[in-house]
């Protein structure tokens, strides 16, 4: 079975070789039909300490890794500051 990959923004990176991820979904509710907007944090392994707040990363399922982490960063790009 592939492994859940999910796309948001980094919204924090205080931690050592630890970010946390907001990850927009769009959904229709399903008496309404109105489009919500749900939104989650997750916390992602970063190994190299190279994603910074506002970069647009991947994320992976993976084993846990400690208590709230289970997701491994698999590719960001980095924020532009013009």
């Amino acid at each position: 079975m592939p492994k859940r990959v999910l796309q948001g923004t980094v919204v924090s990176d205080k931690a050592d070789k630890t970010i946390t991820v907001l990850v927009e979904r769009k959904i229709l509710h399903p008496l309404y039909k109105k489009i919500i907007r749900k939104r989650k944090k997750y916390s992602a392994h970063d190994e190299n300490n190279k994603c910074k707040i506002g970069d647009i990363v991947k994320i992976e399922e993976s084993k846990p890794i400690s208590k709230n982490k289970s997701w491994v960063v698999l590719e960001g790009k980095a924020a532009t500051n013009d």
